[in-house]
């Protein structure tokens, strides 16, 4: 490989050649006719591949600065193997200068092209160039004919008899004038949820108006007739969109419909529904993802649908280098790890333990809510609900889709024998970037792993024990294997706390650095404890200093900051936490819910996230929807409504009440982004590949604007404006498994809130008392009164261990479990139960681990409230 003070030396024979030549065609080598702006983005490569492409069988990857790819031998045509920019604007009539610095391994000529992106490709100016080993710095001008702005520069390297390596670098094409300021579609100027809204829920919208005076609204439903009326609520400049809005309420309109719109100030909004399913397609969706982003599976189209079927990607098939056989990086360990599995993180195809961590542990408490929330819909995520190939073996299908992952997590750890055993290794991916379209089977990169850091370590700690009190009903050796991985674990990076992964460890993938680990620690022993119920856990967790911080950031949370989601846990999973300090932490979550909600109704837009620039970000919208996770469990905490219809409203950002007025999650709203940044779903580079699937969701405005699509055309936007639906823009618009665990956790609650039933007032109470424990089992009494007006004629008793719990013997009921769900039944000397009368039962239980009171009890799906006393 040549270095970058090598490659721009230059030739002047070959410039002699090439003026000489171009003599007799009219063309020139000199720039000095042509002035004005570069049309090209990124010709240093100093940002990566984007937005250049290049044909499939010639891959390219940046190395010492330069775009190389190696091209494969036996091509007939210049045209067979290309790489290329498109959306080069041309002016007829005006002068350009195409310069460029190119080298070749092999004496080879190609082809260096101006032309139409598309059919007929007429060329601007086609020029044969002769390269060799030394880098040459060419430059060629031209008088353009044509007016497009669907121009394209590419480099022909077809056509060669043996295989040879190609590099360029620092392309410019000077000349026209600068590109015309983008202006996004905003379409009209009354910003809704473009989804809907719940009939019982609040509904609020954005209009952007100067007028300072209240303006009269609108609803209309389908057939035009309006249904409802009243005047704005002006609310000056917000900072974060840089525009003057007003808020329309129009919450005390109930009637379920769908086609509803809203119209002030002569504009009317995109059409939307009101009505309690709203969300219930959205909860499988936006874990349907997590399957078609697996590696190493075939993806099976009569799951997902044809247009994502795929072979199996990274099982050592040609090209494939697999990752069944995965050696370290050079010089960094001497053994080779099987950690095949695993979903592809975001739109590359790498692999990291970091991202993975948050994801899997929110797929987890997604289901682990159902067993702890007043409003989650029983069932909802057992066995049979999504589309896996796993579905039907009595396993709930969102912890096979988490089993995935956790797989490879468990993969990536040291073995024993080795240096630093029990250590994980902190990613896993491709040698060198690749570039997009590229799916999975096809990528021909050596696959590396990475060195081991405490923070991947803490992360399969914490996981793994989540898992093991999870998978106990279901996977009984599963779940020892997890909790065996997560104490090993534990253990190891206690013994190696500061083992930091590099931030400049950026080749081939991102980087993922972290060099406070403290959080983690935190967040591992929380999830031990909550296991397995031990004092030394619990030890570890209340001396840590975010035990008693406020872990509830105004950014909120993600994975470099994961103690606010052991808080969660701490706060809903039932353990043996001191009472008092169970109070304290629950009072916490309540406290980060009630300033998110302060900021919530502050922004116009009403987003639980600030409106300074600084809290637009790579990966904004989890966060925000992560501040959601907050407000919705402080709900499930306290039954306060402020909390619920604080969730519901922070989540119209996402699906279009935004400057933008546009929808972040595909497939929901009238305009929802399509051309997310993935190299599997590249529709926007190749027509024959799909969009990405419905219920993905973008990374979101980025003030930061890392990518050269986003700098280039969003220069000097105002924080919400600083995003576009292009597959190149992967500092906006990219996918990430992180960013749809957050849409999964909050969608799984959102399709909970449409039951009319989940708010039914209490007419029950329970004291469920654990008189006897012993190894391996325990003795429980379970007291039932009736506080309604009606007697209870038949009842069905029923809650949800923690883990590993079963019942043996039970009397005075009749007891059925399923998996961690228990149903009690009356017997029938005791099926009716009159008003302020009670029942007495209890059982005998096996079980390793916590045993902890289960805390959500539920008479025919009516919640008991508790009964105190002894």
């Amino acid at each position: 490989m040549m270095t970058r003070s090598s490659h721009r030396r230059i030739s002047s024979l070959l410039v002699a050649t090439v003026a000489a030549a171009l003599a007799l065609t009219g063309l020139s080598t000199s720039p000095a006719m042509a002035q004005g702006a570069d049309q090209v983005v990124n010709g240093s490569f100093d940002s990566g591949t984007a937005p250049w492409w290049w044909t499939g069988n010639s891959p390219a990857a940046v190395a010492d600065g330069q775009l190389c790819a190696t091209v494969p031998a036996g091509t007939v045509n210049p045209w067979d193997a290309i790489i290329g920019q498109n959306d080069i604007p041309l002016i007829s009539g005006e002068s350009y200068a195409l310069t460029f610095t190119a080298s070749a391994t092999a004496q080879v000529s190609v082809r260096a092209n101006v032309q139409l992106a598309d059919p007929p490709f007429t060329p601007e100016i086609s020029q044969a160039v002769l390269l060799g080993p030394e880098p040459q710095q060419l430059s060629f001008t031209f008088t353009s004919q044509t007016d497009t702005q669907t121009g394209q520069v590419a480099f022909q390297i077809g056509g060669a008899a043996e295989s040879w390596s190609f590099c360029i670098d620092d392309v410019s094409l000077i000349g026209g004038v600068a590109p015309p300021v983008y202006q996004p579609d905003t379409g009209p100027r009354v910003r809704v949820n473009q989804v809907g809204y719940l009939p019982d829920g609040p509904k609020r919208a954005t209009l952007v108006s100067e007028g300072p005076q209240p303006l009269p609204w609108q609803l209309r439903d389908a057939a035009g007739a309006v249904v409802a009326t009243g005047m704005t609520t002006p609310r000056g400049m917000d900072a974060a969109s840089g525009q003057s809005v007003h808020t329309i309420d129009f919450s005390a309109h109930t009637a379920a419909g769908s086609g509803y719109t809203l119209s002030a100030d002569g504009e009317t909004s995109f059409p939307f529904d009101i009505a309690g399913d709203i969300y219930r397609q959205l909860r499988s969706d936006a874990l349907q993802f997590f399957y078609i982003q697996r590696s190493g599976i075939a993806i099976d189209g009569a799951l997902v649908g044809q247009q994502y079927a795929r072979p199996a990607g990274h099982l050592g098939v040609a090209p494939n280098q697999g990752d069944t056989d995965v050696p370290c990086q050079p010089g960094l360990c001497d053994y080779r790890l099987d950690v095949r599995g695993g979903w592809y993180d975001a739109g590359d195809h790498g692999k990291y333990v970091v991202n993975g961590g948050i994801a899997t542990a929110q797929l987890l408490g997604a289901f682990e809510r159902t067993k702890t929330a007043p409003t989650a819909t029983p069932g909802a995520l057992e066995d049979s609900t999504l589309r896996v190939p796993e579905r039907g073996n009595g396993v709930p299908d969102v912890l096979d889709e988490a089993r995935w992952e956790l797989e490879f997590m468990l993969r990536m750890q040291v073995p024993a024998g080795r240096l630093l055993a029990g250590m994980v290794h902190h990613k896993m991916h491709d040698a060198m970037w690749t570039g997009l379209p590229l799916q999975p089977q096809a990528d021909p990169q050596p696959r590396e792993l990475h060195p081991v850091s405490t923070a991947a370590t803490l992360n399969l700690a914490a996981v793994a024990a989540q898992a093991a009190r999870l998978f106990a009903p279901y996977d009984a050796a599963f779940a020892a294997q997890s909790l065996a991985a997560a104490r090993t674990a534990f253990a190891a990076a206690k013994a190696h706390p500061a083992m930091f992964a590099s931030d400049a460890d950026g080749t081939g993938g991102g980087a993922y650095g972290d060099a406070d680990v403290s959080d983690e620690f935190y967040w591992a022993a929380t999830e031990l404890y909550l296991t397995t119920g031990e004092q030394a856990f619990l030890a570890e967790l209340t001396s840590s200093p975010h035990h008693t911080a406020d872990v509830f950031a105004p950014s909120g949370f993600s994975w470099p900051s994961m103690a606010a989601l052991a808080r969660l846990d701490l706060a809903t999973v039932p353990s043996g936490l001191p009472a008092a300090d169970r109070q304290r932490v629950r009072a916490s979550v309540v406290a980060g819910a009630d300033a998110y909600l302060a900021t919530l109704r502050a922004e116009a837009y009403g987003l639980p996230m600030p409106g300074d620039a600084d809290f637009y970000f790579w990966g904004g919208n989890s966060n925000i929807l992560n501040n959601v996770v907050v407000l919705a469990t402080a709900y499930d905490l306290t039954g306060n409504v402020a909390y619920r219809e604080g969730a519901l409203e922070g989540v119209d950002y996402i699906f279009g009440r935004n400057a933008l007025n546009h929808s972040y999650v595909t497939g929901y709203g009238e305009a929802s982004s399509q051309n997310q940044h993935t190299r599997i779903y590249s529709h926007q580079l190749d027509p024959n590949l799909p969009n990405p699937p419905p219920g993905s969701i973008s990374g979101g405005a980025n003030a930061g604007l890392q990518d050269p699509i986003a700098e280039r055309l969003l220069t000097g936007c105002a924080p919400q404006f600083c995003y576009i639906d292009d597959i190149e823009s992967y500092s906006t618009n990219e996918v990430a498994i992180n960013w749809n665990s957050a849409l999964s956790w909050v969608a799984s609650f959102l399709a909970d809130q449409g039951r009319a039933e989940a708010t039914a007032p209490a007419s029950c109470q329970v004291r469920y008392s654990i008189a006897g424990e012993w190894p391996g089992g325990f003795l429980t009494v379970v007291t039932l009164v009736n506080r309604g007006s009606q007697a209870l004629d038949g009842w069905h008793l029923a809650w949800s261990f923690t883990g590993a719990q079963r019942v043996t013997q039970m009397w005075n009921a009749v007891a059925a479990q399923s998996g961690a769900r228990v149903t009690a039944t009356n017997a029938e000397w005791n099926r009716r139960i009159p008003p302020g009368q009670s029942v007495v039962l209890g059982f005998l239980g096996t079980t390793w681990g916590a045993n902890p009171a289960p805390e959500l009890l539920t008479v025919d799906g009516a919640v008991c409230s508790a009964l105190s006393g002894e």
